[in-house]
């Protein structure tokens, strides 16, 4: 009787053992749908959602995204086709117009994750990104406080943003110009010159400040650093603009090596890579049953000349 209960429970143990290695090998698909792939900071979040997959080869993670921050059909007939594939598990999605995307998933009951920017919506279980007002606050705060020590007298801050609209780009202006007041200067918002994220838009919008303004401007800040740092190149040789402070967001190689240069002077750097692996990281707690925090914060950070190699070994790493 003794051997048999010890067969027994020898029996549920190795059952017990089975069960829990097959619920933590059970296999998901997750899609992924970014608001482009053809930047080198949407890059950081395309390596960092793929890490995840390759960190737990149970988890498939297809990535794809829109071939510009204005693609907004191209966006949205990605969504609808992997919101109608019974194959998909679990969403992440990093909406190109929010309020669009909210009527489209709506109803939908497998477990969505917003990425970079929040989706207003009930079937949202939590949004990975940056605080990005918060961050723009800390970018406008360090910008103004430089260009006093640059020698400012007024300082006048111009952005130039990105999508008109996107409330990404408008939490980051709201930040901008809190940092910037919160150190004695003006946000000239009748400026604000828009350039749809994009460097050559930029340039243009660069040019325009320059001749409305042939004194100088002590801080232009842009919604990301592609557009700081064409900015920046707009006003090379512009002797008015030499002590400007140019202020991008991303924190990217790119701004790194520009910063190291002498060009783009300083950038708000946010955790693309971060949010990229914890965003999926979220839609699997929640498939395994977890409760999500409604914001997950990647954090945020200043880099400028001496802290700017640190960080462009740091994002090296990353895509090795």
């Amino acid at each position: 009787m003794k051997k048999f209960f010890v067969i027994a429970l020898s029996v549920i143990m190795m059952l017990a053992l089975v069960a829990t290695g097959f619920a933590a090998e059970k296999e998901y698909n997750i899609s992924v749908i970014l608001k482009t792939t053809a930047s080198e900071y949407w890059g950081y979040v395309v390596a960092g959602a793929q890490a995840y997959g390759k960190d737990h080869p149970n988890i498939h993670v297809q990535v794809k995204g829109a071939t510009s921050e204005t693609a907004y059909d191209e966006q949205q007939n990605m969504i609808e086709t992997d919101m109608n594939n019974a194959d998909i598990d679990g969403y992440v999605i990093a909406p190109l117009q929010a309020d669009m995307v909210a009527n489209m998933i709506a109803g939908q009951k497998k477990p969505i994750v917003a990425v970079d920017t929040n989706i207003e919506a009930p079937e949202v279980l939590s949004f990975v990104g940056t605080g990005n007002e918060s961050a723009g606050k800390l970018g406008g705060a360090a910008a103004a406080k430089l260009a006093k020590e640059r020698g400012w007298d007024k300082i006048y801050c111009i952005e130039i943003a990105g999508v008109q609209g996107d409330s990404t780009n408008e939490a980051r202006m709201k930040g901008y110009a809190a940092g910037v007041e919160s150190e004695g200067g003006t946000f000239l918002y009748n400026e604000i010159q828009y350039a749809n994220a994009e460097a050559n838009q930029a340039v243009a919008c660069m040019e325009a400040i320059m001749q409305n303004h042939p004194e100088g401007i002590a801080v232009i800040c842009a919604n990301n650093d592609d557009m700081a740092m064409a900015a920046a190149r707009a006003a090379a040789g512009n002797a008015a603009y030499k002590n400007t402070v140019f202020l991008g967001f991303d924190g990217i190689q790119s701004a790194c090596n520009s910063i190291l240069a002498g060009e783009e002077t300083m950038s708000v750097c946010q955790e693309g890579y971060a949010m990229g692996y914890n965003s999926v990281d979220a839609v699997v707690r929640a498939l395994n049953g977890e409760k999500l925090d409604k914001f997950i914060d990647a954090g945020a950070s200043v880099v400028g000349p001496d802290t700017a190699q640190a960080r462009l070994d740091q994002l090296k790493g990353y895509l090795k």
